[in-house]
Parts: C-alpha cells; structure tokens; sequence
C-alpha cells in the first residue's frame, strides 16, 4: 500500500458519524465515486466486459478502462481474457471478493493509523 498516505483523504471519513461503504472505500482507497460504483457493479455482475459495464454505470468506455485500472492497482478488481468462438478475445472483469476487499480496508487503515502515530511521535517535546 502507500508508504506515504495522504491523511486529508481520511478527514471525511473520520467527520462522517456514520459512513456507508461506498464513502469508506472511495476513502480507504482513494478512489473516485465512478470507480467505487464500477466495484459495486462488479459484485453485482462478475466477469462484466468493459461494454457491459459502460451500459451499467452509464459511463463512456475510456472512463470504464481508466476505472478498472485503478481498481486492478488497488486490488480491487482483476482480469481474465476468454476466448471467442469467432476468433480474437475478450477481457472480462471480477471485484475483489467483499472479505478480501474488508480485509484490504483494515491493512490500509491500520497503516495510515501507523502513519499517523510516527507523526505524533516525531511531534516536538517542548523542552
């Protein structure tokens, strides 16, 4: 994960009394709204293609690709190419399933939390 996170991506999180789980990945991970829903669309619907998952989210295949980058780079979702009958092939796309995902969420925050007490420690004595 990010050796140096960026705490301000944690500030709403912490002000939200009461998250979804939309909010707490797209803070955990740091990932825009289109991409939190393309890992909700892709629970709903694994091995998704791109063009499918264009119609889902109503969204234009450049974005659907640069958002399934993203989710592939934080190990939300990967990839499997399927061969076609009529030749050439197709990527299909799976979310990372939800155990795995809440298990990344817990490793993410409990580095930030690591983070964050190395701040409090470098933090001046005042003596």
């Amino acid at each position: 994960m990010d050796p140096d996170p960026d705490p301000s991506r944690f500030r709403d999180l912490m002000l939200d009394s009461e998250p979804g789980f939309e909010e707490v990945l797209r803070c955990v991970f740091g990932v825009q709204d289109h991409e939190a829903r393309l890992y909700l669309e892709l629970l709903d619907a694994p091995d998704s293609t791109v063009a499918e998952l264009a119609n889902a989210v109503d969204r234009d295949r450049s974005n659907v690709n640069r958002g399934l980058s993203t989710l592939m780079e934080k190990d939300l979702a990967d990839r499997r190419r399927r061969l076609l009958d009529s030749g050439g092939h197709v990527y299909q796309y799976r979310a990372t399933p939800p155990d795995e995902a809440r298990e990344l969420m817990h490793r993410t925050l409990d580095e930030w939390a690591a983070y964050v007490h190395d701040r409090i420690d470098d933090f001046p004595n005042g003596d």
